[in-house]
């Protein structure tokens, strides 16, 4: 591991992010760490976020890009296989989900909502109008109310888990 208390470990550390976001495809945060650990880096996620910050590094569909990449186009992904990664995503990561007015409330396990809702993002959901991703929550902004209904009865087949019936108090 190198030596986090040595002074030329941010600027080591930077160069080496770049390499690995000009190498390969990092879709987020959690992957960008376990890659740099591979590596004998050993990083904070809030370290990590300034260091992204700091190198300008821009989030794309098809994951991180720093900066003097940015003017090359970026390659086309398929709808089919967009919708494919985020079915794959719901199957794997939703534990729950439910209608709040316009929102669709998506529970995850911890450090899970960030890859599912930028999946969300790229899938471009018709009348998804934002996406907000957390540790464990990811908040679906539509359009209309029924928009988001059926977005939810949606991630519930995919997710082979069963509609919340509510209880009325009597």
């Amino acid at each position: 591991m190198v030596n986090i208390h040595s002074g030329t470990e941010g600027p080591r550390r930077r160069e080496e992010i770049l390499r690995i976001v000009r190498e390969t495809t990092v879709q987020s945060q959690e992957e960008l760490i376990a890659l740099l650990r591979d590596r004998g880096y050993s990083v904070t996620q809030p370290t990590l976020s300034r260091d992204v910050r700091e190198l300008g590094l821009a989030k794309t569909p098809n994951g991180y890009v720093a900066p003097g990449d940015l003017a090359a186009p970026i390659p086309f992904t398929a709808r089919e296989v967009r919708e494919g990664r985020l079915d794959q995503l719901i199957r794997e990561s939703v534990i729950f989900v439910e209608t709040a007015g316009n929102l669709a409330v998506i529970k995850t396990p911890a450090a899970t909502a960030q890859p599912l809702a930028s999946a969300i993002d790229a899938a471009a959901i018709e009348d998804a109008v934002g996406t907000i991703g957390g540790d464990d929550t990811i908040f679906v902004a539509f359009r209309e109310p029924s928009s988001a209904a059926a977005f939810v009865r949606r991630v519930q087949e995919t997710a082979g888990i069963s509609p919340v019936r509510r209880r009325t108090r009597a």
